[in-house]
């Protein structure tokens, strides 16, 4: 795949940090990455958003951010308050097909959840994915809960004909609790797609090189990791 959009199955997480595992790792094989943020809500005009974190992160890479938007809503609700414009999926497709041209890997990170309204019409980053026919990896929380909103980002990606490549635990707690230690199992079921992935809560803290070491440890071959959902799952058996 060149082109990859990632959805969240909600707010918090660990989505920019998943994105920047799989840049940190497609930059350590040597391929040409850009990331792609359509709209960044929640941070002001000079400071730092989610594309300094990956490349904070993953080292040199190519970002490109289409609006951004200061107050902490879903990216529709936040250009109607602040008078600006909205994105729209075109503009998002457009982007990333300009990327493509000259990068081996896009990864395309959406705001929120798969249905997250980036205009007053109700587009989403999923008809982003469909303008682009491309792959949608999952980020899902560790804990109660996450296997129905999983489950329901799965069938919204399944009924508007979209692949979704897997799941990745983007926050994986210290203490896992019985629920997060039960979901790991019943995860990839509630997602129709393998768990790929599982990264630990605190991992946008470190430093670029441990960053890389722990991407490589939580990712799955498919990304160049070297993440193993049987083994990791065996000492966390519910």
């Amino acid at each position: 795949m060149s082109v990859l959009v990632i959805t969240g199955t909600g707010t918090d997480v660990g989505k920019t940090v998943v994105v920047a595992a799989l840049a940190a790792l497609a930059r350590a094989e040597g391929r040409r990455v850009a990331v792609l943020k359509p709209a960044q809500t929640g941070v002001g005009p000079t400071e730092p958003g989610d594309l300094a974190e990956v490349e904070r992160l993953a080292g040199p890479v190519t970002t490109r951010e289409l609006r951004r938007y200061p107050e902490p809503l879903a990216p529709a609700t936040a250009a109607r308050r602040a008078g600006e414009p909205t994105v729209h999926p075109r503009d998002i497709a457009g982007a990333a097909v300009t990327l493509d041209e000259t990068h081996d890997l896009v990864l395309v990170e959406g705001a929120g959840g798969l249905l997250v309204r980036f205009d007053d019409e109700g587009a989403t980053i999923a008809d982003a994915a469909w303008a682009l026919n491309a792959p949608v990896l999952v980020v899902a929380h560790a804990g109660l809960g996450t296997l129905n909103t999983t489950a329901l980002t799965a069938e919204a990606l399944l009924r508007r004909g979209l692949e979704s490549v897997g799941v990745v635990v983007g926050r994986w707690p210290v203490e896992p609790d019985l629920a997060a230690r039960c979901n790991l199992g019943d995860l990839p079921e509630a997602a129709g797609a393998p768990l790929l992935g599982v990264l630990p809560d605190g991992a946008g803290g470190l430093g670029r090189s441990e960053f890389l070491h722990v991407a490589r440890a939580g990712l799955s071959p498919w990304f160049g990791g070297t993440f193993d959902p049987e083994k990791f799952a065996a000492p966390h058996a519910c």
